[in-house]
């Protein structure tokens, strides 16, 4: 059955004391709320959702309404962000103050008070994507999912999130525009409510790899009664396609070291195999002919292109696109396509709240010691996504 791991936020307390919280508005005609206990900050431009009043704010373990932290140091119109000036090994990240910004048309501003680590994120900082970020200067802020409370909206805003609401949304990084930050503004669009009974820390494992996700299903076009095979299934991108394919009906095989084998179990995979080099055999041996769709979350590329059957179709994160062969369709699975796709997010939402999609967190982090986050993450072996508290 479905449900959250609840996060571990034991070296320091997400919640804080309880804050008192005044509207305003600029002479632009924009809502803003800020806390006497926290301080506004943003970025460029991103996608998220807001109205024209203010609610009351309610701190506690689980969002009803929303939710609010602790006092933050910062320097007058800064913000505080965890960033990179040179690429390299984990210990480039570091905290930088950033300037405020504000929401313009179409936009809302966020208090960031969790962003999740993922695997894009060690990319950003270890060289990878070097030669795209050099276009712009350092401090490069990495980072794609976030969750926290919006505190000023733009005007032409129509999506319904209102100044106060706890949200959560995926974020396109650039330059120091990434989720690792206090403040980002974002495209309205982009932003979701969060769901119901979660906190931050668990609301914002959902956005990027619940998006990848439900853009690989819908790549592969499945039918009910169809077959799907997941790789890289005990991970987050892999977790969210199994759960998303048994709401629509589908058969879904799925590898797993044994370790994890209960937790992929658990997920919903119809059929657990050993993963490995040689998934793909093992795949056949339950489907001869093959299955009708693979999402390939584990990168294994051509090695499990054989798993797929004559006419099948094959996506996979990272762009992997194999070689015309046997009628493959390959498509290769972007999510920056799904940015600020309301809707997709929304229903993402709507399915935590149903159980139908579980919410994993390893661990808990202040900005301080966001390198132990990468360290972790690269060492392998963990389980639900690390989450930078702000």
């Amino acid at each position: 059955m479905a449900g959250r791991i609840a996060p571990k936020i034991g070296r320091h307390s997400l919640f804080g004391s309880r804050s008192a919280f005044a509207v305003r508005r600029h002479s632009s005609n924009r809502l803003s709320v800020r806390s006497n206990l926290y301080v506004s900050m943003t970025d460029r431009r991103q996608c998220y959702a807001v109205g024209n009043d203010a609610q009351k704010f309610k701190l506690g373990p689980r969002i009803r309404s929303v939710q609010g932290t602790g006092a933050l140091p910062r320097k007058a119109d800064h913000m505080r962000a965890v960033g990179l000036m040179v690429h390299g090994g984990p210990e480039v990240l570091e905290v930088v103050d950033l300037p405020e910004v504000h929401a313009g048309p179409g936009q809302v501003r966020v208090r960031v008070y969790a962003a999740a680590v993922n695997p894009t994120d060690t990319m950003a900082r270890n060289g990878s994507r070097a030669e795209q970020q050099k276009v712009d200067p350092p401090p490069y802020v990495p980072g794609m999912d976030i969750a926290g409370i919006v505190d000023e909206v733009g005007d032409d805003v129509s999506t319904g999130v209102k100044v106060g609401d706890a949200v959560m949304a995926m974020v396109v990084p650039r330059a120091s525009h990434g989720a690792y930050r206090e403040q980002i503004v974002l495209e309205a669009r982009a932003v979701v409510p969060a769901p119901v009974g979660t906190n931050h820390v668990e609301a914002c494992t959902l956005p990027m790899n619940g998006l990848t996700a439900r853009l690989s299903l819908d790549l592969l076009g499945l039918s009910p009664s169809q077959t799907l095979a997941v790789t890289g299934a005990a991970g987050a991108y892999g977790g969210y396609v199994i759960q998303l394919a048994k709401t629509e009906g589908l058969t879904v095989i799925a590898d797993a070291s044994e370790a994890d084998e209960d937790l992929v179990t658990s997920l919903g995979a119809d059929i657990v195999v050993r993963r490995g080099d040689d998934v793909a055999a093992r795949i056949r041996e339950h489907f001869p002919d093959g299955v009708d769709g693979l999402a390939d979350g584990a990168v294994q590329n051509e090695l499990v292109i054989p798993a797929v059957r004559d006419g099948g179709t094959f996506t996979a994160v990272r762009g992997f696109e194999g070689e015309p062969q046997r009628d493959i369709k390959f498509k290769p699975t972007w999510v920056r396509t799904y940015d600020c796709e309301f809707e997709k997010l929304n229903r993402l939402r709507q399915l935590v709240e149903s159980n139908a999609i579980t919410l994993r967190v390893a661990d808990t982090y202040p900005p301080e010691q966001s390198s132990e986050t990468h360290r972790r993450l690269e060492a392998g072996g963990t389980r639900g996504r690390f989450v930078i508290t702000f």
